[in-house]
């Protein structure tokens, strides 16, 4: 992998960490959620209109896309909903390089080094040590969010598989489309509809939000919007898989998050996690393509 592929990675891995902060920690995270939207619809607007129509082959990519990341936005609320930032963002993350991985290899014919395997490997092993380890958080930070790890650890796992499926679906769709930032946009505009579903029927709960509350969760929004941007142009660049796991090591940094911010523990776990993680990352950056 490219010395650049592997900084724009890198860089769209610790926005996305920051993002999905911002959502566990909103108060109404399903608003949080549709915030996120709005701030996807901005970016997607613009490039629509500066860019040409995608190829006619990537429109069936962009439908199923939209349908997928509407799923995993719901599967994402309720995870936040029942479980710790640095439970489900282990779970949902680390097994989504393996899901899709192997999948690119039988379907797409993407053959990975033995050096880029053991980096997939050593990262999702890292990761998922996250979740498995148990957690524990100061008496003043428990909530009842906290109480139902099976549920969490249920709906984790199917925000993973969320993830895995739209990874490919985007590496896809995005390499056969004629141009990247059509993609892109038409993917941030038509995945924004969820909006009306989201607000319409929460208008009430919106109005009361603060303005801070609001400019937060839009600004969480942009930077969800500029990591994807950034994951699918690396995926025109290089094996879906390397970029996907290489992506995944945001969960390095939400820990991180979640330890500093939301006073998530224990701390050993993390920084276990972290070497085994940043092993990983020198392995993928060091095997050929």
């Amino acid at each position: 992998m490219s010395v650049s592929v592997f900084a724009i990675v890198l860089a769209a891995a610790i926005m996305h960490a920051a993002w999905n902060a911002v959502v566990k920690n909103a108060g109404d995270r399903t608003l949080a959620l549709g915030l996120v939207s709005v701030g996807h619809l901005i970016p997607g607007i613009v490039l629509v209109i500066i860019s040409p129509l995608p190829s006619l082959a990537a429109v069936p990519y962009l439908i199923a896309s939209t349908i997928i990341h509407w799923l995993y936005f719901y599967l994402l609320n309720m995870s936040y909903r029942v479980g710790d930032l640095s439970l489900i963002y282990p779970i949902a993350r680390g097994a989504a390089p393996l899901m899709v991985a192997v999948p690119a290899f039988f379907l797409l014919g993407e053959a990975l080094m033995p050096l880029a395997w053991a980096g997939l490997l050593a990262i999702s092993a890292g990761i998922l040590l996250l979740g498995v380890w148990p957690s524990s958080r100061p008496k003043s930070s428990q909530k009842s969010s906290g109480d139902r790890p099976l549920l969490a650890i249920g709906f984790a796992v199917a925000t993973g598989v969320m993830i895995a499926i739209y990874s490919l679906v985007d590496g896809v769709g995005v390499r056969i489309s004629d141009d990247a930032l059509s993609y892109i946009g038409w993917l941030f505009l038509l995945e924004s509809v969820m909006i009306f579903y989201i607000f319409i029927p929460r208008m009430d709960r919106f109005r009361a939000l603060s303005s801070s509350q609001i400019r937060i969760g839009f600004y969480g929004g942009l930077l969800s919007a500029l990591a994807y941007g950034l994951v699918l142009y690396a995926k025109t660049l290089a094996p879906i898989a390397m970029v996907s796991a290489l992506r995944e090591t945001s969960v390095i940094f939400a820990a991180l998050i979640g330890m500093i911010w939301l006073g998530e523990r224990p701390i050993t776990p993390r920084l276990i996690a972290a070497a085994i993680v940043c092993g990983g990352i020198i392995l993928l950056g060091i095997s050929p393509e």
